[in-house]
């Protein structure tokens, strides 16, 4: 296993088989830039570049002057092989006694200039998300909320198995991690479960989801191929879909979600790429109907999942501390990205660089692993225990952190925190001046 001569703390997110992308500033920068976090520091690429830190690239030359752009969508274009050979460059030049040590490990004034503390930048988003989609293949969430709903024998709607379900979400109410969340207004039912009232939402929720940004287009009317789909994948990020479940319950029918999920959508900062994940590839939950042919995979010995540790804390107003509330698995998903992307566009719908993707909430089989307090506390029928405080939905001040990570010869590969906290709802629904 390579080690790095960067002191990495025990249990990074972001040891030196990680190696993410994001964008941030930081004290003497005046715009935002792409970077790479590796333990707790970030790579300035822009800086790194001016002292010829890529030298050893060829293939980057051409391009250096994209990590100097606000967002990574132009690197993200350059499609996956030039982004596996960044990632390999980045990670020998991290590397021990590597084969580029002449780049940071001895050179003293570029290690100063380029290397910045990672408490002390500040992240944006790393795309610029001109659509987002949001699926709902986390299978065990699906059943879980349809026998709420309509009871185990109907729980699974009749095409759940057959195709990607999904809904076209709000780009523009993505936000980074540590952006507040205020709570929505909306048409809510009101006690007597008959008469709309509009109301702040009183059933504010979370949704544990993985993300994936697109980094090559496809054009009006021409669909992806399922065994091309994967050459159409940047990387992945946390994604926590916030959820007004009293809204969603008057609004949803016939056409699905609008404003109870329209509000804010939070995605982690660092964009974990798609061939960090590799060698994490594990199987995912058996589909047994016979699937189109347009949704068969490829290469059916490729392993569709990824194995990723999933995590949710939340912490009360006014507690000291956070507590877990969840914990799944990226594997617990029916359909993966790749064929997502390939339903997506099946009739010619045509994807941009930088459009983001939602797995839907990603919950396990068992008590402990739902992905949403909606699952946790039965619709709202019971309560849960957050550090002696009881709760069924979210309440103002309340802040949810996801985490998700892998583990492989003692390094760990994560994603960084995606995190938010409740503000609020404007007081009648208007924004203070």
């Amino acid at each position: 296993m390579a080690q790095s001569w960067l002191d990495i703390p025990a249990g990074s997110d972001f040891s030196l088989i990680n190696i993410p992308f994001g964008i941030v500033t930081y004290s003497g920068t005046s715009t935002p830039r792409a970077a790479v976090a590796i333990g707790d520091q970030v790579l300035d690429l822009v800086v790194f570049s001016e002292f010829d830190g890529f030298d050893g690239l060829a293939d980057i030359q051409p391009y250096l002057h994209l990590f100097d752009e606000p967002t990574l969508n132009s690197f993200a274009a350059l499609g996956r092989p030039l982004h596996k050979k960044v990632r390999a460059y980045l990670h020998d030049v991290f590397v021990k006694d590597g084969p580029f040590r002449e780049r940071l490990q001895d050179n003293a004034q570029l290690r100063s200039a380029s290397l910045v503390p990672l408490a002390s930048v500040q992240t944006h988003l790393p795309m610029h998300i001109g659509d987002y989609t949001d699926f709902y293949v986390g299978k065990h969430h699906a059943f879980n909320v349809g026998v709420l709903f309509r009871g185990p024998a109907n729980a699974l709607q009749p095409n759940y198995t057959h195709l990607p379900v999904g809904y076209h979400g709000r780009a523009s109410s993505v936000v980074v991690s540590g952006t507040p969340v205020r709570r929505p207004w909306g048409q809510i039912l009101d006690t007597d479960k008959k008469t709309p009232i509009y109301h702040p939402s009183k059933r504010l929720d979370i949704e544990l989801e993985l993300g994936a940004f697109v980094c090559k287009p496809n054009y009006l009317g021409s669909p992806i191929p399922i065994g091309k789909a994967e050459d159409h994948l940047f990387g992945y990020v946390l994604l926590n879909d916030w959820s007004a479940r009293d809204i969603q319950a008057w609004e949803y029918v016939p056409l699905g979600p609008f404003n109870a999920k329209n509000f804010a959508s939070t995605i982690s900062a660092w964009v974990v790429l798609a061939d960090a994940l590799e060698p994490f590839r594990t199987d995912g939950i058996q589909n047994t109907s016979e699937l189109q042919p347009y949704l068969k995979p490829a290469d059916s010995s490729v392993k569709p999942m990824f194995d990723i540790n999933l995590e949710v804390d939340l912490k009360p107003k006014g507690v000291a501390a956070s507590s877990v509330v969840s914990r799944s698995n990226g594997r617990h998903l029916l359909w993966s990205f790749p064929q997502m992307l390939a339903h997506h566009t099946v009739g010619g719908c045509p994807l941009n660089v930088g459009d983001l993707l939602g797995s839907g909430t990603i919950s396990g089989p068992d008590d402990g692993t739902q992905g949403s307090l909606l699952e946790i506390t039965g619709g709202g029928s019971k309560t849960v225990n957050v550090g002696g405080v009881e709760r069924k939905f979210l309440e103002d001040g309340d802040e949810v952190v996801l985490r998700g990570w892998c583990e492989a010869d003692g390094q760990r590969l994560g994603f960084g925190e995606c995190r938010g906290q409740i503000l609020a709802a404007w007081a009648n629904g208007v924004a203070e001046e």
